[in-house]
């Protein structure tokens, strides 16, 4: 599956992400040879178990799409849902530590996780025995996370934002919750729903607790936004794109829905 991972219904190419990957990399000053040699160790340790992409676009094509963030909404969003009992009308992705809400609180496990390694390992290890397909993203900063974590998966996917290597595909996206949307656009998914999507600055209690920097996380969350507003632009016509978080930021192109909206739109 060459360059963009077969984002076929939104026609992106990849030459469309250097720009995107060019100003983080300057924003951050994140070292592209390491997001690169992430990559490459991600590539050989897939080597005699990688999943198959497939696989996603069986699930997600033609279907209507949750994408779960880590936000502090989604806590609430995930009973709001539950009480709606709409799970079992979409596909389910989770961005990393959401994975770990999900089960605990809605009791199911999720169909994908999209994850760089910062939640709970055993949470997401626990999802893909009980079915849910892992996408692995490497990059400079979680080396050794990719070192220790990777060989106790089954059969994971490999994420990049660099140059695509042999199981290792660069979906876009660049943080695990827009990567996830991503995705599921690039899978032709016909509708995608946000939960747990607030881009503000309290940290969520399933999200990464370690923030070093508010000014960095505040960066992150901007470029992350920017990214599915763009995306929003890029997909009209292809995709229904709507957001049921309720609180935080506005994603331009995503129109806001209540919880009970959602059982007349799918």
């Amino acid at each position: 599956m060459p360059g963009g991972a077969g984002l076929r219904d939104v026609s992106l190419k990849l030459s469309e992400w250097w720009p995107w990957y060019s100003r983080i990399i300057a924003t951050f000053g994140y070292d592209q040879a390491k997001d690169q040699f992430a990559a490459d160790l991600l590539s050989r340790l897939l080597a005699a178990r990688a999943g198959d992409p497939s696989k996603i676009r069986e699930l997600v094509a033609g279907r209507p799409v949750l994408v779960f963030g880590a936000g502090p909404s989604l806590e609430e969003n995930l009973r709001q849902l539950g009480g709606e009992q709409v799970f079992d009308r979409f596909v389910l992705i989770t961005a990393d530590g959401a994975t770990s809400a999900l089960m605990n609180i809605a009791g199911r496990a999720p169909d994908v996780v999209v994850t760089d390694l910062d939640g709970v390992i055993d949470d997401i290890i626990a999802a893909e025995k009980q079915g849910a397909v892992i996408i692995v993203h490497a990059h400079g900063d979680n080396i050794e996370q990719v070192r220790k974590f990777v060989p106790k998966f089954s059969n994971p996917i490999g994420s990049t934002q660099v140059q695509p290597r042999p199981n290792v595909y660069n979906f876009f996206g660049f943080t695990d919750g827009d990567r996830a949307v991503f995705l599921a656009a690039g899978m032709g998914a016909k509708m995608i729903v946000l939960a747990g999507m607030d881009f503000g600055l309290t940290v969520g209690k399933y999200s990464k607790q370690q923030v070093k920097s508010l000014s960095v996380k505040r960066k992150k969350l901007e470029i992350s936004r920017e990214l599915l507003e763009w995306l929003a632009e890029n997909a009209q016509g292809d995709v229904k794109l709507y957001n049921v978080t309720g609180k935080g930021e506005e994603i331009k192109g995503f129109k806001n829905v209540e919880p009970r909206d959602l059982k007349k739109l799918v």
